[in-house]
């Protein structure tokens, strides 16, 4: 194995980790809500933590991977997910579970963004976004783990014998990258010395520009929305409106899953091909009106027309992707980094919250005898974010100057 190839495997096993972490609760909601005692809002709320963590992050691992590189600041937070991950499996509250789904999102905060600043130096510039998209794509096949094969290990193990063995996954997946990764070629200087310390006030210059703003809302609903219905609201929606059974729910969010690695993995190809805001503007309110269909007639529709859906939800969500390249293209060399974590921490915000406010608005509604929400707060919950998405498109379709203008950083 060359070690490029080496190097792409292990950021990709990590990333394939954080897919599957952060999906699992869709599969395991109806386990978690009934040995803890929780209750829809409780559910959004803890389910969003991981992304909450995750978002925190951001700005310090933008700094991190300047100052210290990609392969010690991901190994060293792939070991907090291994503590959030050991906490899950034995939480016995609501404190507890929370507590895990925090530091397992912290954990795996700098995964896809420490991939992307290694293959920068790794891969011929006119390769990256390719293989970037390859590795994302493989990536997010950790939620089609997620889905089915979870839902019958589920039944096998039950919730925290998963969570056990993926600490020890993820374990092995940090000692990988921090003994067969490295920042740079052989032979070729570490980018880390050989910059020194980066410039301060970057960030401030990043969120002072109109371009980052123009693409904040998008970003937020966009990758927002497929978090929350993929990680945690689909699995919900399936059980209380088409009163599923759970190997059947893991089939259709395979589809959903299916669908958001297929994106992953073409997204990238039909951006340069064809323009990554006109794609944007194609996708998005393909996802809306997926996503709306499934508010107001997910419960009248066959069972296979929803897996549709679901899949036209994931591959058009999956098309936040290029939103980071488009901020990169936007900003001085010195700053494309950085401004790739702002925006991703917007998107993982937004994730975190959607996810929570879903929650918000599925509690409104009463449960049945069966502790079953209504369809109609289903259709309040996936209602409010497809409207929110069409908006944002609304917004991404004004223009606002490039960030040409930002002067050099200099030391």
């Amino acid at each position: 194995m060359t070690a490029r190839i080496t190097v792409f495997v292990v950021f990709a096993c990590a990333y394939f980790l954080s897919n599957f972490f952060r999906a699992t609760n869709a599969v395991i909601a109806d386990d978690l809500s009934r040995e803890l005692l929780l209750t829809a809002a409780d559910l959004g709320f803890m389910t969003s933590l991981f992304y909450v963590g995750f978002a925190a992050m951001q700005l310090p691992i933008g700094a991190a991977l300047d100052r210290i590189g990609p392969r010690v600041t991901s190994a060293s937070l792939m070991l907090v997910a291994v503590g959030g991950a050991l906490v899950f499996a034995m939480a016995d509250s609501f404190f507890a579970v929370a507590l895990g789904r925090t530091l397992i999102g912290i954990g795996m905060g700098s995964g896809l963004m420490s991939a992307i600043k290694t293959f920068g130096v790794w891969f011929r510039p006119e390769r990256q976004a390719t293989i970037t998209s390859i590795m994302v794509g493989l990536g997010a096949s950790g939620g089609l783990l997620a889905a089915t094969p979870l839902a019958w290990v589920n039944a096998q193990i039950g919730w925290r014998s998963v969570f056990a063995w993926g600490a020890a996954a993820i374990a092995l997946s940090a000692l990988a990258i921090l003994l067969l990764a490295r920042n740079a070629p052989p032979g070729a200087p570490d980018p880390m010395r050989a910059a020194g310390a980066p410039p301060d006030g970057g960030f401030a210059r990043i969120f002072r520009q109109p371009i980052l703003w123009r693409l904040v809302p998008i970003n937020f609903f966009l990758i927002g929305s497929m978090l929350a219905v993929q990680t945690l609201w689909g699995g919900p929606f399936l059980f209380d409106v088409l009163r599923l059974t759970p190997l059947a729910v893991g089939n259709l969010l395979l589809a959903l899953s299916g669908g958001i690695a297929g994106g992953y993995l073409t997204s990238g190809y039909l951006s340069d091909r064809f323009g990554i805001e006109r794609m944007v503007v194609i996708v998005s309110p393909a996802a809306a009106m997926a996503l709306a269909v499934l508010a107001w007639w997910g419960a009248q529709l066959p069972q296979a027309l929803v897996g549709v859906l679901f899949a036209i939800f994931g591959y058009a969500g999956a098309f936040n992707l290029v939103l980071l390249a488009q901020i990169r293209r936007e900003f001085p060399e010195q700053l494309r980094g950085r401004a790739a974590t702002a925006l991703n921490m917007f998107g993982f915000g937004g994730a975190a919250l959607l996810q929570w406010w879903m929650g918000v608005i599925v509690a409104l509604f009463p449960r049945d005898a069966a502790g079953r929400y209504p369809p109609a707060a289903y259709t309040a919950a996936f209602g409010f974010v497809a409207i929110g998405l069409m908006l944002s498109v609304l917004w991404y379709l004004r223009r606002a100057p490039r960030a040409t203008a930002i002067p050099p950083v200099t030391s």
